[in-house]
């Protein structure tokens, strides 16, 4: 029975030195405090990509509304291989208006792009106006959330906080003090890191997201401990079994 309660005591112990540590939990916006007389912070308007879907409806002050038709589009023009409809910037980053031709999209910020329309329009229509959506805005979100993957929205502007709650928020081992967001610009890809623990976030570019972000969650460093901490324990627990099964047959069979 001795060698039995020796095998008892080295397995409880292994098993308390492998107990996995408690971890600091971290919160979002830490140093936050109530700021209801504050500036608020400005939400830079998205920029046109490549292969972004825009709605584009013209309008005037005609009496008659087939002059407003000849410049948008008829029900039966689509944009190649979408089922809506819409006008699809190239992969040089134009777009085709009916009537007004050929004109640069990418890098514009919808309000820019309606002013560009608008002169074109000088001339030919009474105190024109143009209206713009995204009907393809998406960002990426992967990691360490509830549910990753591609998020649509009906909406136009997004943070990076709203697409991660359409994620169903960040795991327990999520490290969100370090969220990183890969960006297109220029055809240049570009890395922002942002410190959802922190105040700052709201000043950084990449809070407010683009179509086509990918914002990635990465795991801290514990999950990796803790997910070896547990292999390590398993081992250990396997191997305690073996031994306490040696002595109780030891002292069945031989005493």
């Amino acid at each position: 029975m001795r060698l039995t309660a020796y095998a008892i005591l080295i397995a409880f112990t292994f098993l308390v030195a492998c107990t996995v540590p408690q971890r600091a939990i971290q919160n979002y916006v830490v140093d936050l405090q109530d700021t209801s007389m504050g500036v608020a912070h400005y939400l830079a308007e998205p920029r046109i990509q490549k292969n972004d879907l825009l709605n584009i409806r013209i309008y005037s002050a005609a009496l008659d509304p087939k002059v407003d038709e000849l410049y948008n589009l008829h029900p039966g023009n689509f944009a190649q291989n979408n089922s809506q409809q819409g006008y699809l910037v190239d992969q040089s980053g134009n777009i085709e208006l009916p009537r007004i031709g050929l004109l640069h999209a990418e890098g514009l910020s919808k309000t820019e792009l309606a002013g560009q329309i608008k002169q074109k329009l000088a001339g030919e229509l009474q105190d024109p106006s143009v209206i713009i959506r995204f009907t393809n805005f998406r960002v990426i979100v992967m990691g360490e959330v509830a549910a990753p993957g591609v998020k649509t929205i009906q909406e136009e502007n997004l943070t990076v906080l709203e697409a991660i709650a359409m994620a169903g928020d960040i795991t327990s081992v999520g490290k969100k003090a370090a969220v990183k967001v890969l960006r297109e610009q220029g055809g240049q890809r570009r890395l922002g890191v942002i410190d959802l623990t922190s105040s700052r976030m709201f000043a950084s570019p990449y809070y407010q997201l683009q179509q086509n972000d990918v914002v990635l969650v990465e795991a801290t460093p514990y999950k990796t401990r803790s997910a070896e901490q547990q292999r390590i324990t398993q081992q250990i627990g396997f191997a305690l079994t073996v031994l306490t099964s040696i002595a109780l047959v030891y002292n069945i069979f031989v005493k």
